[in-house]
């Protein structure tokens, strides 16, 4: 018999100064059976990060075909497409020619200067992929804070990342790959 996804449950209040968003948002995040923690966390983060009436998580891991979240217009046209962890190279160049904007959060530590020495050569040429790595310390502390159910509050401002539930906040910090 298959396993079965995990579900989580997160209210989210973001306040988002650099794009003016505040928003209260109750999501359901559905863990598939071979995601861990620390992925599930940074979809979350992704969301807060381009929060929007129209963002979506997609089926992830269970369906190759959508991304991990993403954004359309009107006409199903993909405007915004987000990976999170270290997707196949083909993987991204599909996402780049369906969508206007790519967007990857790459995690693992060291894995992520090894994958990118693999991928960069092929994936430079692509003007609409964004590619940040997420360092072990910020994911590390975003795992400390995930519950089946959660409350969060996401605060952005100059560029700075804050994120804290009733016990703790963490400072998210980013770097730029691409």
């Amino acid at each position: 018999m298959a396993l079965k996804s995990t579900i989580c449950k997160a209210d989210v209040q973001i306040s988002n100064m650099d794009t003016n968003y505040y928003a209260q948002h109750s999501l359901t995040l559905a863990q598939h059976p071979s995601e861990t923690e620390e992925r599930l966390m940074l979809r979350l983060l992704a969301f807060m990060l381009h929060a929007s009436d129209t963002l979506e998580f997609g089926k992830g891991l269970s369906n190759e075909e959508e991304a991990a979240l993403w954004e359309k217009d009107l006409t199903d046209h993909v405007t915004l497409w987000i990976e999170v962890g270290t997707p196949d190279e083909k993987r991204i160049r599909k996402a780049c020619h369906k969508s206007d904007r790519v967007i990857i959060y790459a995690y693992g530590g060291r894995a992520v200067s090894i994958w990118w020495q693999q991928t960069q050569k092929n994936l430079g040429r692509f003007d609409n992929l964004q590619i940040l790595s997420v360092p072990k310390e910020s994911s590390d502390a975003l795992v400390a804070m995930y519950e089946r159910t959660m409350q969060l509050q996401c605060t952005i401002q100059d560029g700075g990342i804050w994120i804290s539930n009733n016990k703790d906040t963490v400072q998210v910090e980013l770097d730029r790959i691409l």
